[in-house]
């Protein structure tokens, strides 16, 4: 079972790649706070493959659910600033 656990990490990291051009390369800011949300979020399902693979599930998702609460948190902040900021959209004025 670990040898499948292991392919499907590979296949993640290989998605992740994927992710990383997007976020790289994105013409636009909120393609690339896309691309890192989407990296952000397979990384937490490849610490729960790692988990499984060393048996150490309960270790493993522990760190993945502060790593998920981290990654949300650190993306509605970047999305505020660049919607305040830099004027991704314009918001009506307040009456």
């Amino acid at each position: 079972m670990e040898k499948v656990f292991l392919a499907a990490s590979i296949y993640l990291c290989a998605l992740m790649i994927l992710s990383l051009y997007r976020a790289v390369a994105g013409p636009t800011v909120v393609d690339r706070l896309v691309g890192v949300n989407a990296i952000g979020t397979k990384t937490v399902v490849l610490l729960i493959f790692i988990g499984l693979i060393y048996h150490r599930i309960d270790m493993f998702v522990d760190i993945a659910l502060a790593y998920a609460m981290l990654n949300f948190v650190a993306v509605l902040g970047a999305s505020r600033y660049f919607q305040k900021r830099k004027g991704l959209y314009e918001e009506p004025p307040y009456k």
